[in-house]
């Protein structure tokens, strides 16, 4: 850690997938003074970039120091660029939480082997490459967390609801987690997975269809859906000094979906 950045921020956060739903309630929760967030979007398109603006400019509001990197996951090298400017900016990173990431509904019957190879890349694959290029900042951090967003995808398999592709690329991506619990821990660095359940979106085709919601909140024992904010929360706590000694671990937040 330079004077210059203990100076300046507590803790730099790295958060891909940042501009909409959980990765851009999480940034908004966190935002505070001696904070520096680089907020990660894959950029496709001018819309795409104006919503990862629109929360830099909230979180800056909050007090946070905020840096924006664009670029898609599933592209070789992009991962550790991404680091790199992060670096680059920041001269630190201390705290990794890996968001990005796409559900596709598809049978195993109908999957191509080019639809598992671009989920693999998007979410196990960039995760692993994030992780690798992060490590020797995050070891050398006194604050080091990683935080990735898993699904109940990977842990509820319903004929009616098929994610094969997706369901298959989140069990890897939880299995690599826990390697990197594994051996990141002796540095005191802790690994986590969130998988939520069915939450609601600010974007996208079934954002707006309020049948499909009502579906969904039907499906979940406690009768509704989550809000992006409900599992930003435990993210932020998985984040903080509080929870310390968890590692490893993959935690539910779905309402009870997985129960059973």
């Amino acid at each position: 850690m330079s004077a210059d950045r203990s100076a300046a921020f507590d803790r730099a956060v790295l958060i891909t997938g940042a501009g909409s739903g959980i990765g851009a309630a999480l940034a908004r929760r966190i935002a505070a003074p001696r904070t520096a967030l680089m907020l990660h979007a894959r950029g496709a398109d001018q819309a795409s970039r104006d919503r990862v603006a629109q929360v830099a400019a909230d979180c800056t509001a909050n007090g946070a120091h905020c840096a924006t990197v664009f670029g898609d996951l599933a592209e070789r090298d992009v991962a550790e660029q991404v680091v790199s400017e992060t670096l680059a900016s920041f001269g630190a990173l201390d705290q990794l939480v890996a968001n990005a990431g796409h559900a596709q509904r598809q049978t195993l019957q109908s999957l191509e082997a080019d639809q598992l190879q671009c989920a693999f890349a998007a979410m196990p694959a960039a995760f692993a490459a994030l992780v690798r290029r992060a490590a020797p900042a995050l070891t050398a951090s006194q604050r080091g967390r990683v935080v990735a967003l898993s699904s109940f995808v990977a842990h509820s398999y319903r004929a009616n609801a098929p994610f094969a592709a997706t369901a298959a690329a989140k069990a890897a991506l939880e299995s690599l987690a826990k390697t990197a619990a594994a051996e990141l821990a002796p540095h005191g660095v802790t690994v986590n997975c969130m998988a939520p359940g069915y939450t609601r979106k600010d974007r996208g085709p079934s954002a707006g269809n309020a049948p499909v919601w009502q579906r969904a909140a039907e499906a979940t024992p406690l009768g509704h859906v989550a809000e992006p904010a409900d599992i930003a929360a435990l993210i932020a706590f998985l984040l903080s000094d509080e929870a310390r000694h968890i590692t490893g671990q993959v935690i539910h937040v779905d309402g009870g979906l997985t129960l059973g």
